[in-house]
């Protein structure tokens, strides 16, 4: 393990984290007032879209994101493909990830980290192989390495490996690297969803799985 990994413990990252969500959340809560306020005024209430994730070591918590999707059902009261609810405005959030942005709540609570593998499904969790599995060993973050490496363009296998690799690599650097190079790829709205998909299909497991 490299001199910059063994210095960057858990204590090391979560004060990083500290030292620019708390500054980022006061600048940003004008930003977040009006997303609120737009979000009520385009798609109704609940403003926010509030879902249990596993965050470390798989331990469950509640994520905040900004709501991007209407509620609308079928005829037997199941929602509509993510394609058929997601608005124009709604893409435009995702696609500037400003949905992203009351995750700084998580982050300042502890629940997430800014940067770390992205926390997915809870129902994901059976279908991990151990390697897989490994990506609970750190916080989640609201934006990673998988993030800066094709986001959602990528195939599942993809994102998991790199998720494993920035876990193994882990570094005071890196996190930095990551977080400028992030700002780059909103800025290009890169990966923003899979192709033919309004974001990404499910992930069911790897198939050479067992």
């Amino acid at each position: 393990m490299g001199a910059g990994q063994w210095r960057y413990n858990p204590i090391g990252k979560r004060a990083l984290d500290l030292v620019l969500v708390i500054p980022a959340l006061i600048i940003l809560l004008p930003v977040l007032g009006i997303i609120a306020f737009l979000v009520h005024v385009k798609l109704g209430n609940p403003i926010l879209f509030i879902q249990t994730r596993p965050g470390l070591h798989g331990k469950p918590f509640r994520l905040y994101k900004f709501r991007t999707m209407t509620g609308a059902r079928d005829e037997q009261g199941r929602f509509l493909p993510d394609e058929n609810r997601l608005t124009p405005f709604g893409h435009f959030l995702r696609a500037s990830s400003l949905d992203e942005l009351p995750e700084f709540w998580n982050v300042l609570k502890g629940d997430m980290s800014l940067v770390g593998p992205r926390p997915l499904l809870m129902e994901y969790l059976d279908h991990y192989t151990p390697d897989q599995a490994r990506r609970h060993e750190v916080r989640p973050g609201i934006t990673g390495w998988a993030q800066v490496n094709g986001r959602n363009a990528i195939s599942w296998e993809d994102k998991f490996s790199l998720d494993i690799w920035y876990i193994n690599n882990l570094s005071f650097k890196l996190d930095l690297n990551i977080m400028l190079l992030t700002v780059y790829k909103i800025a290009r709205r890169d990966g923003i969803s899979e192709y033919g998909h309004a974001t990404m299909s499910k992930f069911t497991g790897t198939k050479n799985n067992g």
